[in-house]
């Protein structure tokens, strides 16, 4: 055990400096989150009609627009990984003794920790427009969790979806197509009872709408979870576990 979080820890310490070589990507990345709390969040919060459980919209949709930039950050990161086979990168880590899904967590695990600058980002953001957040040592913590645990799970879909496509062009286009309908079915932007049944039942089966509730449980001061941190948390990690186990399988696929 102790050999394998090891090999674990090293995929995930390679994997984090790429990122301080070139931190570009976070500044870019900040960007959206201001866009769509300065711009959008404003415009929407006049709107009355929302309900949105005794709090300001721009509260209520500043766990969403975290758990938006956790899902948009991640789920492209399948393009570094077709990018690594054809540098001959992957070719590489598939001789190595680590278990194939000692590789996956790794690049889940520096997902995650890119996916809690992002929430550094927000929470600065939040903390500038004046609203009101959770600081109780409790709350950060899982709040962190579970930006960790969905930036682990968008993470692994992405590489699930480089293992198949296997080419950054296909990819760029099927990444593109899944990222606004996993955003919009969800209960990032709006409360689900807004939406029409069909569409309820799509955001219920999409991990993006319980990190957005555990999100909202426990980040604005008033939130509440509507499904609960334990059913949160239980759902995503059953999706976390199905993903690596698929992606582990996956991954000498992306090699041939």
């Amino acid at each position: 055990m102790l050999v394998y979080a090891k090999q674990t820890a090293a995929v995930a310490s390679a994997e984090l400096h790429k990122l301080m070589r070139d931190p570009t990507e976070l500044f870019s990345r900040a960007v959206q989150p201001i866009l769509w709390l300065v711009v959008f969040g404003q415009v929407f919060s006049r709107v009355r009609d929302i309900p949105t459980g005794g709090v300001g919209y721009l509260a209520f949709m500043t766990p969403g627009i975290l758990a938006q930039s956790v899902l948009f950050s991640a789920i492209f990161y399948g393009i570094a990984v077709i990018w690594e086979r054809d540098l001959g990168i992957v070719h590489k880590l598939l001789v190595t003794p680590a278990p194939r899904s000692a590789l996956v967590l790794g690049k889940a695990g520096a997902a995650g920790l890119r996916g809690v600058i992002q929430a550094v980002v927000v929470y600065l953001i939040a903390l500038s427009l004046g609203i009101e957040l959770r600081w109780q040592p409790a709350a950060v913590v899982v709040v962190i969790a579970a930006v960790m645990l969905g930036s682990a799970i968008f993470s692994t879909f992405s590489l699930i979806i480089a293992c198949i496509v296997k080419t950054r062009e296909r990819f760029m286009g099927i990444g593109q197509v899944l990222t606004m309908p996993l955003f919009f079915a969800s209960s990032a932007i709006y409360p689900l009872d807004l939406m029409p049944g069909w569409l309820q039942a799509v955001a219920r089966l999409n991990p993006l709408t319980y990190l957005v509730d555990a999100l909202r449980g426990t980040m604005i001061a008033g939130g509440a979870a509507v499904h609960g941190l334990g059913v949160d948390f239980g759902v995503m990690l059953v999706v976390f576990v199905a993903f690596t186990g698929l992606a582990a399988r996956l991954y000498p696929e992306l090699a041939r």
